[in-house]
């Protein structure tokens, strides 16, 4: 009787990562941190974007590892594994072509 004919597959979102509203303070640019830091990077759209950014932030001194999750349209959450700086992974995200997602 009521019989759906197509059936459409949707991402599903970390919710983790919450919204704009949600999301983390903007990192201290003073610290220095060790392990991982987490930042929300705005404007990827694709995986050539998030291998830019990823390509970006490896090339950083003390970085031991880098993850993206995508989320186009939204804030895309970086993972960052090492010891940096927040001015140095903001640096490298812009140099990209990209910028963290400013707090509110």
């Amino acid at each position: 009787m009521c019989e759906t004919k197509s059936r459409r597959e949707l991402p599903l979102i970390n919710a983790a990562s919450g919204c704009d509203c949600c999301s983390p303070a903007a990192p201290d640019d003073s610290l220095t941190r060790a392990g991982d830091a987490e930042y929300a990077v705005e404007g990827l759209t694709c995986g050539h974007c998030v291998e830019s950014v990823k390509k970006a932030v490896m090339a950083l001194e003390g970085v031991t590892a880098a993850s993206i999750e995508l989320n186009p349209g939204g804030h895309s959450r970086l993972v960052i594994s090492g010891s940096l700086t927040s001015a140095a992974v903001r640096d490298a995200v812009v140099s990209a072509g990209y910028s963290l997602a400013s707090s509110r």
